[in-house]
């Protein structure tokens, strides 16, 4: 269980760090200008962290968890990297598909950076999993 705690704290620190700079920071001025009108004023905090909770037990289960202790880093970034494109895909291609304006720039854009950040979060992850491993 030791483990299965760190893998899921070592996800959830690197996801909730690099999506707050790429959000807040980052890619800030991509979003506003291509969807600028849809987004509201402020965030809502309770579903934002639902998301950031259910993404990161996903990425856990997915792709730090079956990978196992070291080595396996490759499989776990590897299968990190395919969840967070699948889900990304499925959330843009679905705007693609059913709204108005919908930037397809920015959706490729975020795709990329779903894959991406999945992958460097499960590194996090892995990184924290196999600190807490016993010898």
């Amino acid at each position: 269980m030791k483990t299965q705690l760190a893998a899921y704290a070592g996800t959830m620190i690197v996801m909730v760090v690099l999506d707050l700079l790429w959000l807040g920071i980052i890619a800030k001025p991509l979003y506003l200008q291509g969807i600028g009108h849809l987004m509201a004023d402020k965030p809502n905090v309770p579903v934002a962290v639902l998301f950031y909770a259910l993404f990161g037990l996903g990425l856990v289960v997915f792709a730090v968890l079956p990978a196992g202790p070291a080595p396996g880093w490759g499989k776990t970034m590897g299968m990190a990297a395919l969840f967070g494109f699948f889900a990304y895909a499925t959330y843009d291609l679905t705007n693609l598909s059913t709204l108005k304006q919908w930037p397809i720039g920015l959706s490729l854009i975020d795709i990329a950076w779903g894959t991406c950040v999945s992958a460097a979060s499960a590194a996090g992850g892995k990184a924290l999993m196999d600190w807490a491993a016993p010898l």
